[in-house]
C-alpha cells in the first residue's frame, strides 16, 4: 500500500514537525493502521486526527477501536512509538500474542528504534486487535 494522503493539514504538520529520524517509522505505523483498518471491515472507517498535538487514530463511525496515537517517547533509547489507551490491556495482549517481539513502556506504548526493522505483519494484527477493542470485550 502506498502512504495514504493526509486530508488533515495539521496532521501533516505534525509528522512533519518529530526529528528525521523518528518521522519515517512513524509513516510506517501510519500506512500499517490504515492496511489493517482496510483489513478489518468490523472497525469501520478510520478517522485521522490530533489529540494532545500527536496523529490519532478512532472509529468514530463504530466506536468499535481504542484511540491509536503516533508519537515519540520520552526514552531516549527508542526514537517513536505506538500509543494505546493506559487503561486498556492492549499492550498485555500484544505481549501475549508476540511474546518477545515488542518492547513496551507499561500498558501505554509500544516503542521502536530507527535502526530495526517494524514486525510489520504482527503489528498489524496488533492495529487490528486496537482498532476492534471495545467491539471484542
Amino acid at each position: 500500500m502506498n502512504e495514504p494522503e493526509f486530508p488533515d493539514a495539521a496532521v501533516k504538520e505534525a509528522f512533519d514537525a518529530v526529528p528525521a529520524r523518528a518521522r519515517e517509522g512513524l509513516l510506517a505505523l501510519r500506512t500499517l493502521i490504515f492496511e489493517a483498518a482496510g483489513a478489518t471491515q468490523s472497525a469501520g472507517r478510520v478517522e485521522e486526527t490530533l489529540k494532545w498535538g500527536q496523529p490519532a487514530y478512532l472509529t468514530p463511525d463504530t466506536k468499535s477501536g481504542s484511540t491509536i496515537r503516533l508519537g515519540v517517547p520520552k526514552s531516549p533509547e527508542y526514537d517513536y512509538a505506538l500509543f494505546v489507551h493506559c487503561q486498556s490491556d492492549l499492550t498485555r495482549q500484544f505481549e501475549t500474542n508476540y511474546p518477545g517481539e515488542f518492547e513496551f513502556e507499561g500498558t501505554r506504548a509500544v516503542l521502536f528504534r530507527a535502526d530495526k526493522p517494524i514486525p510489520a505483519d504482527a503489528l498489524r494484527h496488533c492495529i487490528a486487535m486496537a482498532l476492534t477493542y471495545h467491539s471484542r470485550k
